[in-house]
């Protein structure tokens, strides 16, 4: 049992659900698209598949051409029906890969939201284990449409569309579920001029703050969602 993982940036790694994975005993190779490493020619050897996130839109494809090829990879990953879970940037190119629009959404989310679970959520195999509310790390100006036969999983004030599922196994999550602490340090610091320019909206110092507080709980999240998609992994 093999999983691929596709990271386009430094800094957004694979994080909780990585360690998770190495715990449970699961093979899992990271693959860089964004410093040229190739994505896999055939899924024979890839049991699932986890697309992360990046600052890139999924429409930036002359700026970044691994998406393209992420395009047309992630397709075949959607006919073959390889159990598949995408965060935030990944959401939005699983989505787009099904013909689904991703646009701006109204507002940015940055730091900590509540979303809440559907009624198709709360009876979802990802979702055990969730109920109502529950406290997510965003990071995002984009959203993204459900894909036509695509069942809307979580949802929120800001941002309606939250999560998805595709067919039994493809899921969607606008949401950072694998983010580590330190992951969202690093961001506050990479992405400055991103937070600097929504002075009053965001609060960088609050984040952190909220962070602090809530990684232990975070973390256990993390876990319950990794335990939940395993199950789909044969």
């Amino acid at each position: 049992m093999t999983v691929t993982i596709i990271k386009h940036i430094d800094i957004e790694g694979p994080g909780t659900i990585g360690e998770f994975l190495k715990d449970d005993g699961i093979a899992y190779d990271v693959i860089d698209v964004f410093n040229g490493e190739p994505l896999p020619g055939s899924l024979s050897g890839t049991s699932a598949v986890i697309v992360l996130g990046g600052p890139m839109n999924v429409y930036e494809e002359d700026k970044y051409p691994f998406l393209k090829q992420e395009d047309v990879f992630l397709k075949e990953v959607i006919e073959n029906e390889l159990p598949t879970l995408g965060f935030c940037l990944g959401a939005q190119l699983i989505a787009k890969a099904k013909g689904a629009l991703v646009k701006q959404n109204p507002q940015k989310e940055i730091g900590w939201f509540n979303v809440s679970v559907t009624e198709d959520g709360s009876s979802d195999p990802l979702f055990q284990g969730f109920k109502g509310e529950f406290d997510v790390f965003q990071w995002h100006g984009d959203t993204f449409d459900i894909p036509d036969g695509a069942v809307r999983l979580a949802e929120s004030e800001l941002c309606p569309n939250q999560a998805y599922r595709l067919g039994r196994n493809i899921y969607g999550l606008q949401f950072h579920v694998e983010v580590t602490d330190k992951m969202i340090y690093q961001w506050i610091d990479a992405y400055r001029d991103e937070v600097d320019s929504l002075k009053g909206i965001v609060d960088p110092d609050q984040i952190v703050a909220d962070t602090k507080t809530k990684s232990e709980s975070y973390k256990a999240q993390a876990r319950l969602f990794c335990t939940n998609f395993v199950k789909m992994i044969h």
